[in-house]
């Protein structure tokens, strides 16, 4: 992603805005949140939830965070050709037979399972790994209570295993029996911690925390804390409510431009199927961004709002691919060129990704990771 200035012609259709400020200010905040000793870890998948991987791991290199989490080894290899310094772990699989890249390019690799760590020893090149223990979501991970298998990944003599980690996948949840739930997995995982230990097996490095993690739980005691959705000043849900609500600044905003204002009259339709039939007569804007720049088609027919001279206008029909329509006619002196804000400030009103994931019925995760590839990303 290429750092562009607010007046380039690159901007005459649609953008997103990264506050590095913003980000640096989160990072301050939630390293003070994180117990002694417990290391930021920076999760940059999927483009670093949208803001632009590269760029974002740059900022935190130069402020000094220097552990990252990626979802796949094409990402691992981008940041490392890229120039990103520190350690970069791989969360998801990667096929035994692209050990090599692992080695290349100095990528630390999460075992996923005792085969998968077979597989990865038999290549006879040492590599770094993280070992996935399951504690009850059942996605990735050996079981917690498959301890002989556990052990084994130990005695692995290619594998250098440098952390072992486990997911608290209801750590969002405030809800009693979701709480007795990630207390039952913290047990079962350092029951098993426990059992490593008394089998002479010197420990790794530790980690448990994802953001809900520190925002519900800090006070568990890890050597990293993997931190993503929360970095970029956001949580998934407007519903969410945290034990600890720190003051976390989003990273993005979403822009885009009018380029075409049109009037019409009462009982006459805008977009796709007819969906909107204007009940008077209507002054429409037209704005540059659509469902394949990641706007949420679920979204259209007054489902979705913008900023434009710091009031909120309603999306009126369909989102289109490249397209969608605004009701402007209660806005005045609305012009060609100006900019509508899908996310963040516009005078006094704000929209808040999740805000806006909650009116599509998903999460500000999916939303701002979702973001296309031809927005241009300007770094502030």
């Amino acid at each position: 992603m290429r750092t562009l200035t607010l007046h380039s012609n690159n901007l005459d259709r649609a953008w997103a805005e990264i506050h590095l400020a913003n980000l640096g200010h989160n990072v301050k905040v939630l390293r003070n949140l994180l117990p002694h000793g417990c290391e930021l870890m920076a999760v940059v998948k999927a483009n670093a939830y949208g803001h632009g991987d590269v760029k974002i791991a740059r900022y935190l290199n130069r402020i000094g965070v220097f552990s990252f989490a990626v979802a796949t080894i094409e990402e691992g290899i981008r940041l490392r050709t890229y120039g990103i310094k520190g350690n970069i772990l791989i969360l998801g699989y990667t096929d035994p037979h692209r050990l090599p890249e692992l080695v290349r390019y100095r990528l630390s690799q999460t075992v996923v399972d005792y085969k998968h760590a077979k597989q990865l020893n038999a290549s006879e090149q040492p590599i770094s790994v993280h070992i996935k223990i399951d504690t009850g979501m059942h996605r990735l991970g050996e079981s917690c209570n498959n301890t002989a298998e556990i052990e084994s990944i130990f005695q692995c003599r290619n594998l250098r295993v440098c952390g072992i980690y486990t997911h608290l996948y209801v750590a969002d949840s405030t809800q009693e029996d979701d709480i007795a739930f990630t207390k039952e997995q913290l047990s079962d995982f350092y029951t098993l911690l426990e059992h490593l230990k008394q089998h002479r097996i010197k420990l790794p490095k530790m980690h448990i925390q994802s953001s809900y993690g520190i925002l519900n739980y800090p006070e568990l005691q890890c050597s990293y804390a993997r931190i993503g959705i929360a970095l970029y000043g956001v949580l998934s849900s407007p519903s969410n409510r945290t034990k600890i609500q720190p003051e976390l600044r989003p990273v993005l905003s979403l822009k885009s431009r009018v380029v075409l204002i049109r009037q019409i009259v009462a009982g006459e339709c805008v977009g796709y199927g007819r969906a909107f039939s204007a009940s008077r007569n209507t002054r429409i804007a037209v704005l540059s961004i659509g469902y394949a720049d990641g706007v949420p088609r679920s979204l259209s027919c007054g489902k979705g709002e913008v900023l434009i001279h710091g009031c909120r206008a309603p999306i009126i029909g369909r989102i289109c691919m490249d397209q969608l329509m605004i009701d402007i006619t209660d806005i005045h002196n609305v012009k060609r060129g100006d900019i509508a804000t899908l996310l963040g400030e516009g005078g006094s009103e704000v929209i808040t990704a999740e805000e806006v994931a909650a009116a599509s019925e998903t999460i500000a995760n999916e939303l701002l990771s979702r973001l296309g590839s031809r927005l241009e990303r300007v770094y502030l």
